[in-house]
């Protein structure tokens, strides 16, 4: 065994005797605030998802979505479907003006899962295509991605990220950005990441700072087993432009309802509440203050789920 071998060898004993937790990914560092806030689920209008169960066991399933007298966007229907195993994941849909956009990942073992998604538009410059690859070891994770990429000139853009842990409760990270709309002009940037974590995982801080002058800083909280809050800070210094906005967020989950509510400091106070009747019946009631602008949206929706498939196949006790 050469020398390098043998200090390899010792080193990744060594690394493997602190036991350390696998970080996550660099996509998922403010999962939780995401999931606590309303950004990725604010609304207004008038919206409904019908979803139809096809199968369990490969799980398959449709979707009729329509989105009706929106401020922010024109009446719409959507078709979607997905497909889902063991290693592979699906998910397809199409609009009322032939959008097309489509989505998969498929896993090559526990810790490797090579994503593609895809999306054919009818209007110049909205198509596009995404190669990446997540990695997960155990105590990092690595990242590679590709969005529009031509061999033949190498535009595109790609980025790559290493995320490690360097203790139970700290883990720092590494993403490059290089983009190359044409052949004669490319940018580089990197930006870094930091997330701490409590022993009891019922609080999370991160921080991504560029060098450019940005920097988003969030935290998220679990007060209670059904509350809980989260805040984000985003910050942006440069000599031409001085911005920051921070965001206060909170969810309380009910028997059968879910309520978030959210302020931020350009203004805006906004709510939403989902109430299920049934397992297979939501009603969603959605609401937005802006004080600054002074003008206000409102959104109401349904989500409806049947399916063709027989209590037994679903997996419920039989109805006697």
């Amino acid at each position: 065994m050469s020398p390098l071998t043998s200090a390899f060898s010792r080193f990744s004993q060594w690394r493997k005797s602190l036991d350390l937790p696998n970080p996550g990914t660099v996509e998922n560092l403010q999962k939780e605030v995401k999931s606590t806030h309303l950004t990725n689920f604010m609304f207004d209008g008038a919206r409904a998802d019908l979803t139809k169960s096809l199968s369990m066991n490969p799980a398959f399933q449709v979707t009729h979505s329509f989105i009706l007298g929106s401020q922010v966007s024109t009446p719409s229907y959507n078709f979607g479907a997905v497909f889902a195993n063991n290693n592979m994941f699906l998910q397809g849909s199409v609009d009322h003006e032939g959008n097309v956009s489509a989505r998969m990942n498929q896993g090559w073992a526990e810790n490797s899962i090579t994503k593609i998604q895809t999306q054919l538009s009818s209007q110049a410059g909205h198509s596009m295509i995404q190669l990446e690859h997540d990695y997960q070891g155990q105590d990092y994770s690595l990242n590679a991605k590709a969005v529009n990429p031509w061999p033949a000139d190498l535009t595109g853009i790609y980025i790559g990220n290493y995320f490690q842990s360097v203790t139970k409760n700290l883990a720092l990270g590494v993403e490059t950005l290089y983009q190359r709309p044409t052949p004669d002009m490319s940018e580089f940037t990197t930006s870094y990441l930091a997330k701490v974590t409590s022993d009891d995982k019922n609080w999370i801080a991160t921080a991504q700072v560029q060098p450019s002058g940005i920097l988003q800083a969030t935290y998220w909280q679990k007060l209670h087993e059904k509350v809980e809050v989260a805040a984000d800070l985003q910050l942006m210094v440069s000599p031409q432009r001085r911005d920051a906005i921070a965001t206060l967020g909170a969810k309380y989950d009910l028997r059968m309802a879910t309520f978030r509510a959210q302020l931020d400091s350009t203004g805006k106070v906004s709510a939403l509440l989902e109430q299920r009747f049934a397992p297979t019946f939501a009603f969603l009631v959605a609401g937005e203050i802006d004080h600054f602008k002074n003008a206000a949206k409102v959104g109401v929706g349904v989500m409806i789920e049947s399916s063709t498939l027989t209590p037994e196949e679903m997996g419920m006790p039989p109805q006697h």
